[in-house]
């Protein structure tokens, strides 16, 4: 009888449940239908505005504002219409609130404009309690309710499977289709194939405190594998976007990566969260002003991307400018003759070295006092003088004959080619800085015949860049997103900080994982050369990705790193770690991937430059199908990668051949095998034929 009773009332259970799924599904149509009419609201909107009356750039202005709006409209990613649910309770704190239930997802939908949205913005300042509210703090919510959709779902009705409530006004109350937390952890570890998603579902409440920041703030990220910084900076730019679009939209917002595979891995987040029109790129993106037809020396790489050489190269720019000695400027004006003497012009000229003007700036302001002198004696003898004077004045001969030789007007890449090209200008303008063996590394002993025919490398470009921008200001963006900013070197860092001297910056990073030669080894020290000094360093120890096996394993290279990073943390003890000693590692590899296969997920072999392709071979005469580095972000189930280039990546299995070799490959080689292992959020296999490093053993 007990038992009877027990198993109707279970039925009484489930058949509530599928009763609030029945319901939630309907709001899912309802949802679907109004979205489908925004769609088709906007291209009806676009067609109307041509028939609006009005002056020729108003109504040009209009019709590329909704013809941009229903494109964007059109564009949007097709993703379930809502993730979460909010009610909220009575209490005086909640406000206009007040027992009123929202539905939050990726993007706002209504059926009109005018009605109550049936799905509210995640960015929404209401939806911060989604991530914020807890037991011990609920912030006027009586319930949260997550839902379950099926993997890779575009939203149908059907595609909702479950649901899962948190009574925060009774603590630890928990109902649903799942255990406890089960649909938050199910998507966490739900396995990645292609690009990488976005994570508006479960953001975590230190992750959301970054996220919703203001646009004022620089902050800097210290993040644990895992952590989700990368996806903290993401969706911190599409936050700002949907917060301050004026203020955003007058500057733009760029985001910056390490490489071309980093980029295309994260390029379908920012479109997922319904923000298109976002640039992405690298450093190298940013100052490609020139082809790159020459290659450095590691010697001379590492000079160039030395802070030092900011110095030196403003010293090169200003180097002309100085004092024109004792001869007097004098101007023929009609019957007149106005003379400005040699001291009067000498104090001008100093006077404009000492201010902190653009080098091109300071040449017309040279010129404005010098005409400005010019009037003040021709105004006490014939009379006032107005503007066309002025300009006859300011473009005359023995004006413009001053001028190019107190401040001549000078090209990027002519500074840099008499710098680079000529011993007796490189040497004074390095006295000091550069010690004579790194003077020759950077001198080029074949000058250009001119600076049209030089053949510029990619450190090159940085150093014409930091030229340019000391004759002009660049357009700077009103945020900027940096990633794996700790392999940025002084000046490229100098490049983003010309590029954001009048916005903010989000600098995401691990020094744990830092592998280039000028690598950062403080925060600090970065951020003065980011021009951010003051930007708050946040740490993120926990790892939401990695299993807690993988980071112990991680870890215990920690000691050998010499960076003041605390040891990650995991919330996930699943996941499997395997170390093997192999005798033919070609055909371990192959048999790693072919017991992969037999389980879901994406997988990557991950192996040092040298030896990646040997593993792609062995994989293809093996008949296993795997994508290269230059397909990363397509729905491949294998991946083979050069170790060099899986910085920012993450893979369910990850298979990691020959260790000691990757340790060999560059200096900071231990720095890159703690990026390599911490590539793994569910499966670590490690093999190799040679002794594990030192750290391991």
């Amino acid at each position: 009888m007990a038992g009877d009773l027990r198993r109707a009332d279970g039925e009484r259970k489930t058949a509530g449940l599928d009763g609030e799924l029945d319901g939630e599904r309907a709001h899912v149509e309802a949802c679907r239908a109004a979205l489908a009419w925004q769609v088709e609201d906007a291209d009806h909107q676009v067609a109307a505005a041509e028939d609006v009356s009005g002056d020729g750039a108003g109504a040009e202005a209009l019709g590329r504002y909704l013809r941009t709006r229903a494109r964007r409209m059109r564009e949007l990613p097709q993703s379930p219409a809502f993730f979460g649910r909010l009610d909220f309770d009575d209490a005086p704190e909640t406000g206009d609130h007040r027992r009123q239930r929202y539905y939050v997802g990726r993007r706002r939908i209504s059926a009109d404009p005018a009605a109550p949205p049936l799905v509210i913005d995640w960015r929404a300042p209401v939806s911060r309690a989604f991530y914020q509210a807890s037991a011990d703090r609920p912030l006027g919510l009586a319930r949260r309710r997550r839902f379950g959709w099926a993997p890779s779902s575009p939203g149908a009705p059907e595609d909702l499977t479950g649901l899962e409530d948190e009574h925060l006004d009774r603590a630890g109350a928990l109902g649903g289709r799942r255990g406890a937390g089960g649909i938050l952890a199910a998507e966490i570890e739900r396995p990645r194939t292609g690009p990488m998603r976005d994570i508006v579902a479960t953001i975590q409440p230190e992750q959301d405190a970054l996220v919703r920041g203001g646009l004022t703030e620089s902050v800097c990220v210290q993040g644990a594998p895992g952590s989700g910084k990368t996806a903290v900076g993401l969706h911190r730019a599409a936050y700002l976007l949907y917060t301050f679009p004026q203020r955003i939209q007058r500057g733009g917002l760029l985001v910056v990566g390490p490489n071309p595979t980093f980029l295309r891995y994260i390029a379908e987040v920012l479109p997922a969260l319904g923000e298109i029109d976002i640039a992405q790129c690298t450093v190298e993106d940013l100052v490609a002003t020139h082809p790159v037809q020459a290659e450095d020396d590691d010697r001379a790489a590492a000079v160039k991307q030395d802070a030092r050489m900011a110095a030196v190269l403003r010293r090169a720019l200003y180097g002309p400018v100085g004092a024109t000695g004792s001869e007097a400027l004098v101007v023929p004006d009609g019957s007149y003759r106005w003379r400005v003497p040699a001291d009067e012009l000498d104090r001008m000229v100093t006077e404009l070295r000492e201010q902190d003007a653009p080098y091109a700036i300071g040449r017309e302001n040279l010129r404005t006092r010098v005409v400005a002198a010019l009037q003040d004696r021709a105004e006490r003898r014939s009379g006032i003088k107005g503007g066309a004077w002025r300009a006859r004045i300011g473009r005359c001969r023995p004006v413009t004959s001053f001028l190019d030789a107190a401040w001549p007007a000078l090209r990027p890449e002519a500074v840099l080619a008499a710098l680079l090209g000529d011993p007796a200008v490189l040497a004074e303008a390095a006295d000091g800085l550069l010690a004579p063996a790194e003077q020759a590394a950077i001198r080029r002993h074949r000058p250009p015949r001119s600076p049209k025919s030089a053949r510029w490398s990619g450190h090159d470009l940085l150093l014409l860049d930091e030229v340019a921008g000391l004759i002009e200001r660049p357009a700077g963006f009103g945020h900027v997103v940096v990633d794996e900013a700790q392999d940025l070197s002084p000046m490229q860092c100098r490049a983003i900080a010309r590029r954001s001297a009048f916005g903010s910056l989000t600098v995401l990073g691990d020094l744990a994982q830092a592998t280039a030669p000028w690598s950062a080894r403080s925060w600090p020290e970065q951020l003065a050369h980011l021009g951010k000094p003051q930007a708050a360093v946040v740490p993120l120890t926990t790892g939401f990705r990695v299993p807690a096996a993988v980071l112990a394993l991680a870890n215990r290279l920690l000691a050998a790193l010499d960076v003041g990073v605390p040891p990650a943390r995991s919330l996930r003890q699943d996941g499997e770690l395997t170390i093997r000693h192999v005798d033919d590692p070609g055909r371990a590899v192959v048999e790693a991937v072919r017991g992969a296969l037999e389980r879901e997920g994406s997988i990557a072999v991950i192996a040092a430059d040298a030896e990646a392709p040997g593993a792609a071979s062995a994989l293809r005469e093996a008949g296993v199908a795997a994508a290269s580095a230059a397909e990363v972000g397509t729905p491949a189930r294998v991946t083979v990668l050069p170790a060099s280039l899986v910085k920012g990546l993450e893979y369910d299995h990850v298979i990691v051949l020959e260790p000691a070799a990757i340790v060999e490959a560059e200096p900071r080689g231990l720095h890159r095998l703690y990026v390599v292992v911490t590539r793994a959020v569910s499966r670590l296999d490690v093999l190799h034929a040679r002794p594990l490093p030192a750290a391991w053993s």
